[in-house]
This record gives structure tokens, C-alpha cells and sequence, in this order.
């Protein structure tokens, strides 16, 4: 059980960056990467609460998370609010109440996460939110790039912008949720917005760059596991996968763009 248990958790580790490389293409695209930042803050009250009443994080998380992206599409709604402000807005909040809350011997795990077995049941949990945003990413890939270029035409055609955008706020907190299990509140955005940048380096395509940056995430999860468990025993999994991911965006700027 224990090992069948570990690798639940691996899997979905692995299947947490193709979520991540995927919304984080267009995130960097709508030019709103570093809100995966910002946004696994939002977490912070919701885990915050968890650790202070004793039950499961991600279900504080994945609250904090969902009303978070609410105010955040109900900001930016309004033509005085951008998407960046109004992340920002939230975020200052979610910090401010998150510290407040969050019993002092949590808040290592609360900001780096940690990595624990799982039962089979939330590995279908978490296999099934993956599915959805990968099915979302492909199904709306269309309509989200001509939202990016073209708003009006976009809208033209019949696209509901303003319901495409709330879906793509929930599907991009939906993919910071299911890493806050191992990444924490502090790094779970990172694989968002690192492989996007390296794959954004090494694409000629919006095929190439969904694959790209999918692969980049990947593989920092991959080998940030092998090097945590064989060689980096004294490090965190989650700094050790962002420093991947950071060596392999250096080593995609060796790639000469034409």
C-alpha cells in the first residue's frame, strides 16, 4: 500500500506539470504569468484555516482558491480593473489574512508544500482535475487565442469573452490547487511560469510552444524527484524542481532566435 501510495503521488506530480505547462503557454500569452504567482497565495487564508482547525488543506485551499478567482473575474469585469490589479488586490489580502491565520509551526509546509503519499481516491481526484483542464486548454484553444489578438472579433463570432475568461481563471487556479499538495502556496506557481518561459524560447508554433512547455514541465518534475531522492536528500522536492526548471530555462537561452 505504501508504495503503490508514493506512486500515486508521483503520477500525479507528473501529470500536475502537464496541466502547469499547458495553462501556463497561455498565461504567458495573455501576459498574466506572474498571477500564478499571486494567484497560490490566494490559498493562503483557506490553508491557513485548515492547519488552524485541523482538516484537510486542499479543501481550505481549493476554497480560498475559488472565491479568490471570483473577486479576481468580478474585478476585472470592470473597466477601471485590469486583470493585474485586480490579482493584486487579492493577493495583498490573502497574504495579509493567510500570515494571520496560520499557526507558526505550519508555515514551512504551508509555503513549500511537502510530499506525502495519497490514497487512491484523491489520485482520481486529482487524475480527474487534470483531465478537465487539459480537455478545456484543447477544446477552447481556438477561442483563446483569438480572445488574445482580437477581442472584438472574438466576440464577433459569438464568443462569450466574459465567460471564456472566469473559465480560464478557474481552470489556471484549479492547476495551482492540485499543486499545493508538494509545491506549497509559495512555489506551486513556478511551474507555471517557468516552463511557459522556456518553452516560449524554444517555439515557432502555438503546437510547438503547448508541447514545449509541457515537456519543460515534465521534465522538472522528473528529474527534480530523481535528484531529491538520490543526490539533494537535505532539500526540499519543491525548491529542488523550481531549480530544474531554472537550469533548463538557462539552458534554452542558448537557443539563438531568429
Amino acid at each position: 500500500m505504501t508504495e503503490t501510495s508514493t506512486v500515486y503521488s508521483i503520477v500525479l506530480a507528473l501529470l500536475f506539470a502537464v496541466a502547469a505547462g499547458l495553462v501556463g503557454s497561455f498565461a504567458l500569452m495573455k501576459r498574466m504569468i506572474l498571477g500564478a504567482d499571486v494567484i497560490s497565495h490566494v490559498a493562503l487564508p483557506g490553508l491557513g484555516l485548515a492547519f488552524l482547525w485541523h482538516f484537510n488543506p486542499l479543501l481550505g485551499g481549493g476554497a480560498a482558491l475559488f472565491l479568490g478567482t471570483l473577486l479576481i473575474w468580478q474585478l476585472q469585469k470592470k473597466e477601471s480593473f485590469s486583470t493585474e490589479v485586480a490579482i493584486g488586490v487579492v493577493f495583498a489580502g490573502s497574504v495579509a489574512i493567510g500570515a494571520a491565520l496560520t499557526p507558526k509551526e505550519d508555515l514551512v509546509e504551508v509555503f513549500f508544500g511537502k510530499f506525502e503519499q495519497i490514497s487512491g481516491f484523491t489520485f482520481l481526484v486529482g487524475v480527474m482535475a487534470v483531465a478537465v483542464i487539459v480537455y478545456f486548454i484543447l477544446r477552447f484553444k481556438s477561442a483563446l487565442i483569438l480572445n488574445l489578438f482580437s477581442p472584438e472579433l472574438a466576440a464577433a463570432t459569438g464568443i462569450k469573452l466574459n465567460r471564456l475568461n472566469l473559465l480560464f481563471l478557474l481552470a489556471f487556479s484549479l492547476t495551482v490547487l492540485i499543486g499545493l499538495r508538494f509545491m506549497g502556496a509559495l512555489l506551486a506557481g513556478a511551474l507555471i511560469i517557468i516552463p511557459a518561459a522556456t518553452g516560449r524560447r524554444l517555439a515557432d508554433s502555438i503546437w510547438m510552444f503547448l508541447f514545449a512547455s509541457t515537456l519543460a514541465s515534465v521534465l522538472a518534475v522528473g528529474i527534480g524527484f530523481l535528484l531529491n531522492a538520490f543526490v539533494f536528500r537535505n532539500i526540499g522536492l519543491a525548491p529542488t524542481i523550481v531549480m530544474v526548471s531554472t537550469l533548463l530555462f538557462c539552458l534554452s537561452l542558448i537557443r539563438s532566435r531568429t
